[in-house]
């Protein structure tokens, strides 16, 4: 930072205060949390030498709530990928299933929507598919926000739901499925090599919110990379050419997520995961009927109230995973 030429490239520089921003955080606050042990100590040691019951009972319950502290950033220090500062893409999909599953995906976008505003993260909505009767068929969001990636890396795979379906007038338990897939928005100064040859770019009309131009002209951008068979689309924006700048930077930070997997020699197993949103492939399993459970079968962590769960308060399931080494 003290390099003259810092502040000139606007995007490595914003990176690199972030992170120091990050870590100087997590230094005052281990220092913060010694202190306040110590001192926590000091009155302990007090409450006992003058018998005093109340003291100890005021000394135990602030010690919870910097043990309480002391796990939150225990937590950080797992978010030192590289890629886990980035902002992040989150797609949802559907099922097969039809209306039941299409509700599913809305309910999971919910979710992630609520969990982002506790965070107080922005987010926005690239582009959306709406269910033929109710939910949505696929939603794409972009979320920002500090460590944001990081904190939903391990989110990516299938979500599956039993409950007793409000569209069936028997009342009968329906498992329904979506897939849930995560990826980082990449760096403008990484270089990905997109050749015009291989890709296909296809424009329709917007089916969703908008206004009346948005709703009127063929401005939604679906770009396929044929080598790779990755799929983006946008219709947020109200001109064809951002959409289409927009689906260029999300297909750039789809093939760069598709190399890292590669590296990892993690590829072969999420592609094998995306061959059918369905039995066998699940992540995650939110039982609402005959009992109420939500439990993460990668971790066995499990939470006795989906409604919560339900509702964004997902960071038991998403620190269990990130303690979880792969």
């Amino acid at each position: 930072m003290l390099n003259v030429n810092f502040w000139q490239d606007k995007a490595n520089s914003q990176k690199i205060v972030k992170e120091k921003k990050f870590f100087e955080d997590l230094i005052n606050s281990y220092d913060r949390s010694i202190k306040q042990l110590n001192d926590l100590n000091e009155l302990n040691q007090l409450a006992i030498s003058e018998n005093n019951i109340d003291i100890q009972k005021e000394v135990y319950e602030n010690i919870k709530e910097l043990r309480k502290l002391v796990k939150k950033n225990e937590i950080k220090c797992f978010l030192s990928n590289e890629l886990d500062s980035l902002d992040t893409y989150i797609e949802i999909h559907a099922g097969a299933g039809g209306t039941e599953s299409q509700d599913w995906a809305d309910m999971l976008r919910r979710m992630y929507l609520k969990w982002s505003d506790n965070k107080d993260f922005k987010y926005q909505i690239v582009s959306e598919h709406k269910g033929d009767e109710a939910g949505i068929k696929s939603s794409t969001i972009k979320i920002e926000g500090d460590y944001v990636f990081g904190w939903l890396k391990k989110e990516s795979g299938i979500h599956r739901l039993v409950r007793i379906s409000p569209f069936d007038s028997g009342a009968r338990r329906h498992t329904s499925f979506a897939s849930v897939w995560i990826y980082p928005v990449v760096d403008e100064n990484i270089n990905i090599e997109i050749l015009e040859k291989d890709l296909r770019i296809d424009t329709y009309r917007s089916s969703g919110a908008g206004g009346q131009h948005v709703n009127t002209t063929d401005s939604a951008v679906r770009i396929t990379h044929i080598p790779s068979k990755i799929v983006v689309q946008c219709q947020n924006e109200r001109s064809q050419h951002k959409n289409k700048e927009t689906c260029m930077n999300m297909l750039k930070a789809r093939l760069y997520d598709f190399e890292i997997k590669k590296k990892e020699e993690m590829n072969q197993n999420v592609i094998a995961s995306k061959s059918e949103i369905g039995w066998g492939h699940q992540i995650r399993s939110y039982v609402l009927q005959p009992y109420r459970l939500v439990k993460d079968n990668r971790t066995s962590h499990e939470s006795s109230n989906p409604d919560k769960v339900l509702d964004g308060e997902i960071d038991e399931f998403l620190e269990k995973s990130l303690y979880q080494i792969k």
